[in-house]
């Protein structure tokens, strides 16, 4: 899914490199999408950064590129992901989105649907980009990429498999789903194949006395984010066109190839100490019965007040740096 993230957008800037040449004989390299999309965020999503915001100078003066990844299941997003790329200062914030966060639209209903994985069902792409900007105090989104689990498995397939170390037994069944889901994962080191990597991305909580995250949704996102640097490292080798082939074929998105060519352009002089990953403050609990993670407004101010440098600041507990150890974020 789009836990895939910086995966996508490293093979994106690998084959943008690459085939670059070839469309030089457009006259308007800007207008070519490299993606299918029905969906062109610049065109339909509304302008949502009040100019009262303490951060309106910051996100309209910034360098950064944001990109909104979405792994789509069964109309929700089950991952959703924000890229933001400061090409200035040649630094990449990843900020996680727990699936089950509490936010409420005007055309959703109760229960279910006031968790923003549910502004998919009927908004698509821009209902999910306007719940996230909003969440993030009107961060403005440029892009966005959106994947399903088939298209997960079709590219885990191109890559030959994603080796990671389980560690614990992920067993779950649900006979209800449809189809009927069972995740079934021993523990320790292993090459996850095509349908493995879609049973490891959904896991979360272990039935019939197996163990699952102790942190629940935050402890799958720190599994997500290991699963993309392995996916990353395996997608550099002699498999890559198929790979670059799979992800054209498996991903939408409104990104233009005069995007990519600027991004790919800045790429080169990224490092692994150039990218922090996030998730978004707040805590797990429960309310009318149904579980929510309810967002920190003043955690979400610190963490863009440190991602968009406004002042020099220290990190605390919510953030979560590239290799899935903690980080401090203001307090």
């Amino acid at each position: 899914m789009k836990h895939f993230i910086k995966f996508f957008l490293v093979t994106l800037i690998i084959f943008t490199v690459i085939f670059t040449p070839a469309f030089a004989v457009f006259d308007k390299v800007g207008d070519i999408r490299i993606f299918e999309s029905d969906t062109i965020l610049a065109e339909d999503l509304p302008t949502l950064v009040d100019p009262n915001s303490p951060f309106f100078d910051a996100f309209t003066n910034s360098e950064r590129v944001n990109v909104l990844l979405m792994g789509i299941n069964t109309n929700l997003t089950d991952t959703i992901l924000l890229a933001s790329y400061d090409m200035n200062l040649q630094h990449v914030d990843l900020i996680s989105v727990p699936r089950d966060t509490y936010y409420e639209r005007e055309s959703g209903g109760g229960g279910a649907d006031r968790k923003i994985n549910a502004a998919y069902h009927d908004g698509g792409a821009i209902g999910t980009a306007t719940a996230v900007s909003d969440l993030l105090m009107g961060i403005p989104i440029n892009f966005y990429m959106e994947i399903d689990y088939e298209g997960v498995g079709n590219i885990v397939e191109a890559l030959g498999g994603v080796p990671m170390n389980i560690p614990f037994h992920m067993y779950y069944t649900d006979p209800y789903d449809d189809p009927p889901l069972k995740i079934d994962i021993p523990e320790g080191y292993q090459v996850l194949d095509k349908d493995t990597a879609i049973q490891f991305l959904r896991f979360r909580k272990g039935n019939s006395g197996y163990e699952g995250y102790r942190e629940g949704d935050i402890g799958r996102i720190q599994a997500q984010q290991e699963f993309m640097i392995s996916a990353f490292k395996q997608a550099i080798g002699l498999n890559l066109p198929s790979v670059i082939r799979s992800v054209l074929e498996n991903v939408q998105s409104d990104m233009t190839l005069d995007t990519a060519i600027k991004i790919a352009t800045n790429a080169t002089k990224l490092n692994t100490d150039s990218i922090a990953t996030y998730t978004v403050p707040g805590e797990a609990r429960y309310q009318d019965n149904l579980s929510y993670y309810f967002a920190d407004e003043e955690g979400i101010e610190e963490m863009l007040t440190q991602i968009y440098s406004l002042q020099p600041q220290t990190s605390s507990g919510s953030a979560i740096d590239s290799e899935g150890d903690s980080q401090s974020e203001p307090s």
